[in-house]
């Protein structure tokens, strides 16, 4: 009964956000400002919020962060093998790689594992969430330069459109303000609650009006390829590589939620901006996003 109280409710505002849209509540003119206030302030509020208030001697599991630093690292191997082997082009190749592996952790997989498992599995998310949104930001530069031929930065500027997501940012001041063992004066406290409460509602609205469905219809074959890579090999090797690792499922679950998370919207930003396929992304990121509604039950329930 708890992941259908989690999943329905969360996959019904996203429906509510495409309808919005297609209503003209939330234009792109609307989109783009709201996208950047919830990416900026009300997602990284959130993350320092219930971070920094978490005992890390109880929720730093540095097993569970390994294992699903590798279960990306092994997907991305072989999705990159594959492509290669299926003489896939070198933008799609960027893209469809990028697919595979970087998954929507700020505003769906967060989500998931607040509304699934509180206030403690979210801090435990959020303190996975930062390493691997490092991870996967660093793969996804590195198979755009490599592949995408569009775009050329020095080392030191990737480090820091790497380090500078707000994401990743709040999650590395959260751990080090909880190591100080102070208290959050009760005003910055409750505003900080406040914009976290802003945080998930928003997000989730925003993902849905960015839905497309008729770019699925047309690369029907292409995006259902995608989408088991992602919501069904990827979360599949991470709990194989947790149940090795003598992890109990209940340290290792916000973890999984993570790696079962659909393609994030900031695929489709990177495609265009450093050469990769944009159209694909666009599509991977709508299927993977409606698909996962019925993957998450799946892993949760196996779980």
């Amino acid at each position: 009964m708890n992941i259908v109280t989690t999943i329905i409710p969360i996959f019904t505002v996203i429906l509510l956000g495409w309808l919005a849209r297609t209503k003209g509540f939330m234009s792109p003119e609307f989109l783009g400002p709201a996208n950047r206030l919830v990416y900026y302030l009300a997602i990284p509020a959130m993350i320092f919020r219930s971070v920094s208030s978490a005992s890390l001697a109880n929720r730093f599991n540095f097993e569970v962060i390994g294992v699903t630093l590798g279960a990306v690292i092994i997907i991305f191997a072989i999705t990159w093998r594959m492509g290669l082997s299926c003489h896939v082009g070198r933008k799609r190749l960027a893209t469809f790689m990028q697919s595979a592996f970087h998954g929507n952790i700020g505003y769906i997989g967060l989500a998931v594992a607040y509304y699934h498992l509180g206030n403690e599995g979210l801090a435990r998310a959020g303190i996975i969430g930062g390493f691997v949104m490092i991870l996967q930001n660093v793969l996804a530069v590195f198979v755009l330069q490599f592949y995408g031929g569009e775009f050329c930065a020095s080392r030191k500027t990737l480090f820091l459109k790497v380090m500078g997501n707000p994401v990743i940012v709040s999650a590395i001041a959260g751990i080090l303000f909880s190591l100080t063992e102070a208290q959050i004066p009760l005003v910055i406290g409750r505003s900080l609650d406040i914009l976290s409460g802003m945080a998930l509602p928003m997000a989730l609205l925003i993902i849905g009006a960015s839905l497309s469905f008729e770019s699925v219809r047309l690369q029907m074959g292409s995006v259902l390829f995608t989408s088991v890579m992602k919501l069904m090999i990827l979360p599949g090797i991470g709990v194989m590589l947790y149940q090795l690792a003598g992890s109990s499922p209940q340290e290792y679950i916000p973890g999984l939620i993570l790696l079962a998370s659909p393609t994030a919207t900031i695929v489709f930003i990177m495609a265009k901006e450093m050469g990769g396929d944009a159209d694909f992304a666009v599509t991977a990121i709508s299927a993977c996003t409606m698909v996962s509604a019925l993957t998450f039950s799946l892993w949760l329930n196996l779980a």
